[in-house]
């Protein structure tokens, strides 16, 4: 026989359980009964009252049951500025990109490419960022270069729009946010020693974020890099380029000779364990030869390989007590 369990609530439970659920289904009948005017008082009012997911509620209403009436246009508006508010980025980006699908000629369309661009650029803001001191350019950079391209496209559509002003002080904080990120990238690839990856990194910047306070740390990863990798002239170039607009680089002697950097990051096992409080976190060796390599110089040396005949089969099954050992033949030139 099969005995099924039974929880007894507690008393006074069940009526206002009861309560709770005829009192959602009648919000929504009213909601559902409700005329287009009707809504949209009741859409004002929430919003007013700072009640935003009331307001997507009223807002998606009127959507569903007047598409066509007055305030059609407006209510899918005021639905990305709800779902702005009410911290819910993805579906704020959703919403304005249909809104900007569906009425390209409104005349507040300049609003909803500035909402979808301030989506992703307050998400760090958020309840993480507010408690907690987070470092900006080392999380994922991927929502600040949307948000980016999203401010961007608003000043190329709009340039005179009534946002542009803020949508353009937004864009050289989240530019100098994004160069940050490709320094540290790359100052993470010089230390184990990945120079092109270093150097494409820092290259990245000065070809896209120009201005960026990080623009001189990049031409001296270039410049560095391009001397490890034996590219003198491609060093003399980024050097006269560092040369000229920052001539008051660290890297830059008294004399404007280049200095390159003789030591890396290269934590010991204590000072991992201990986070820090403990141990070594240099390595004096240095990364390359610290000086320009000279044009008899050859920063690679080749060998002819060498073959290697293959062990018998016998001589693998007898574990090598019978049968052909294999041999090493020198390659000759």
């Amino acid at each position: 026989m099969i005995k099924f369990l039974q929880i007894k609530a507690p008393p006074g439970i069940l009526p206002l359980l009861i309560v709770l659920l005829l009192a959602g289904c009648s919000t929504k009948d009213k909601l559902n009964n409700a005329t287009e005017d009707e809504l949209w008082t009741k859409g004002q009012q929430a919003l007013e009252g700072s009640n935003w997911p009331q307001s997507i509620n009223v807002m998606q209403q009127i959507e569903a049951q007047y598409p066509f009436g007055r305030f059609a246009s407006q209510s899918q508006l005021l639905l990305v500025y709800s779902y702005y508010m009410n911290n819910e980025p993805e579906a704020t980006r959703t919403a304005a990109d249909r809104f900007i699908r569906l009425y390209p000629d409104h005349p507040n369309i300049d609003y909803a490419y500035y909402l979808k661009g301030m989506a992703f650029y307050s998400e760090g803001g958020r309840f993480m960022g507010r408690w907690m001191p987070t470092d900006p350019s080392k999380r994922d950079p991927g929502k600040a270069r949307d948000s980016f391209k999203d401010f961007a496209q608003l000043l190329t559509l709009y340039p005179n729009s009534q946002y542009a002003s803020d949508a353009r002080a937004r864009m050289i904080y989240l530019r100098n946010l994004l160069a940050v990120y490709e320094i540290n990238v790359s100052e993470f690839y010089i230390e184990r020693q990945a120079y092109l990856s270093a150097l494409n990194r820092a290259r990245y910047v000065v070809e896209n974020y120009q201005g960026a306070p990080q623009v001189p740390r990049a031409l001296e990863i270039m410049t560095e890099m391009y001397l490890r990798l034996g590219l003198n002239d491609l060093a003399d170039h980024s050097l006269a380029v560092l040369k000229t607009n920052h001539p008051d680089s660290k890297m830059l002697d008294g004399k404007g000779n280049f200095l390159v950097a003789a030591q890396i990051t290269d934590p010991s096992f204590l000072y991992s364990l201990t986070f820090g409080m403990a141990g070594s976190n240099k390595k004096d060796t240095p990364l390359a030869a610290t000086r320009r390599p000279g044009p008899n110089d050859m920063p690679f040396q080749f060998s002819l390989p060498e073959i290697q005949r293959k062990r018998s089969l016998l001589n693998i099954l007898t574990f090598g007590v019978f049968g052909d050992k294999g041999a090493v033949i020198p390659a000759t030139k």
